[in-house]
């Protein structure tokens, strides 16, 4: 019987903590392929509202030579949530890393960003013209996004400028999705947001601005998952509409999975800013949220459907679903699954009195949840400077790290969880 129950496993710092660190979002591995070297941003605060210029320090933990931090980088094209989509490539010779930068020099779509590869062994670098959103497993391209449109539509993942836009195209036809060759750097349009606002319409697009989010490659590097949104209120997060949909990543085979447009009653209100708690968007029974692949064709997503909201798997050629874990899978939080396929790794976010998020494992055979940490969050971060945990798995399935600010500092933490996934096997 589906059940949940509480496992407590060893969790450790990582680092000496001189300095805070952290990595940002669930869906990308910090670990290299030998799962001894884990990448980090390092910056002298754990929390401050960000400006243009603030620099964080990119680099990686040896973990075998007692987490020695090394410095191979800066940005200042980052944020809490996200970093600046940090990651390893591991398609291409040597042991590469990508990541996004601000360069005033930059000839892309995006005038003043850019991605920088870096071999951290020789020290050889090269720039692209435009900052990345994923990375193909294959590390044969890469997917590309507007984050001047993420400061109008969704500042908690885009990168303060220090004279943003007052306002963009509601649906331009020279924006959208871009296919970045690696390491090359040749850019195309695969996806308007103006081909994309007509796939299908919907009445609330009209007068509407629009973006896409949450973009991921399947391992196959053959296949796009990415949430589409858009509103007539951008300050009011519930005010979001949220359509899920997979692509070949030149822009064919578009395949709408979910849409979840639905009256909103208080949109032609004045917006109240202090209505919102921090995570009452996270929590609404509206939204399509973290999604993820879990093999090639199967997308598992945090998503309403008939009604219902609940963890679910679509097929990404077909739509089909299914819910997950209806019992004990019951609020919204940042899914992955292990490299053997068995488990998955997801948390809450924070329990309004306790302040705590709780991580846990999903058993996918028996149905079982193991809650392996309580950890508190500090109440007063606010929406862009929060801390969530966003669990990432080790390559050998052993252990997941998180991002957590439990003991005061902005740390990575590493949770063994070897005791139910050794038992398992």
């Amino acid at each position: 019987m589906p059940a949940i129950q509480s496992v407590s496993c060893p969790i450790r710092k990582v680092g000496d903590g001189k300095a805070h660190h952290f990595f940002g979002y669930y869906n990308k591995s910090i670990w290299d392929q030998s799962g001894e070297k884990m990448l980090a941003l390092r910056v002298p605060w754990a929390s401050r509202d960000l400006t243009a210029t603030d620099t964080a320090q990119i680099g990686y933990f040896d973990l075998t030579k007692g987490d020695t931090f090394h410095a191979i980088g800066e940005t200042s094209a980052w944020n809490w949530q996200m970093g600046c989509q940090l990651q390893w490539l591991p398609g291409l010779a040597g042991n590469k890393v990508i990541y996004n930068i601000r360069d005033p020099k930059s000839v892309g779509h995006y005038p003043g960003f850019a991605a920088r590869i870096r071999d951290i062994e020789t020290g050889g670098e090269m720039t692209l013209p435009d900052p990345v959103y994923s990375v193909a497993p294959d590390s044969s391209f890469a997917i590309c996004v507007d984050y001047r449109r993420f400061n109008l539509t969704h500042p908690t993942i885009g990168y303060v400028e220090g004279a943003a836009p007052a306002d963009l195209p509601l649906a331009p036809a020279t924006d959208g999705i871009f296919r970045m060759s690696l390491p090359g750097g040749d850019m195309k349009l695969v996806l308007s947001l103006h081909d994309l606002r007509h796939f299908q319409p919907v009445v609330s697009m009209e007068g509407a601005v629009h973006w896409v989010t949450h973009l991921e490659i399947n391992s196959a590097s053959d296949r796009v998952l990415f949430i589409h949104r858009w509103t007539r209120r951008v300050e009011d997060e519930t005010c979001f509409l949220h359509r899920l949909f997979s692509m070949a990543p030149d822009g064919s085979a578009l395949t709408l999975l979910e849409c979840t447009d639905h009256p909103i009653p208080h949109l032609e209100q004045d917006h109240d800013a202090n209505r919102l708690d921090t995570f009452d968007y996270e929590k609404s029974e509206y939204q399509i949220s973290h999604p993820i692949w879990r093999d090639d064709r199967t997308i598992m997503v945090w998503a309403p459907h008939n009604g219902e909201i609940h963890y679910r798997l679509y097929d990404s050629d077909t739509g089909t679903t299914r819910a997950v874990g209806v019992d004990v899978l019951t609020e919204n939080g940042h899914m992955t699954y292990s490299p053997d396929g068995q488990w998955m790794v997801s948390d809450t976010y924070p329990d309004k009195v306790s302040n705590i998020r709780m991580l846990f494992l999903y058993h996918l055979e028996s149905g079982t949840r193991y809650d392996i940490a309580a950890l508190v969050t500090n109440p007063d971060l606010g929406k862009e400077n929060r801390c969530d945990l966003h669990p990432r798995w080790h390559p050998d399935g052993n252990s997941v790290c998180v991002d957590s600010i439990h003991e005061g500092d902005r740390q990575l933490y590493i949770v063994d969880v070897s005791t139910l996934t050794k038992a398992a096997t």
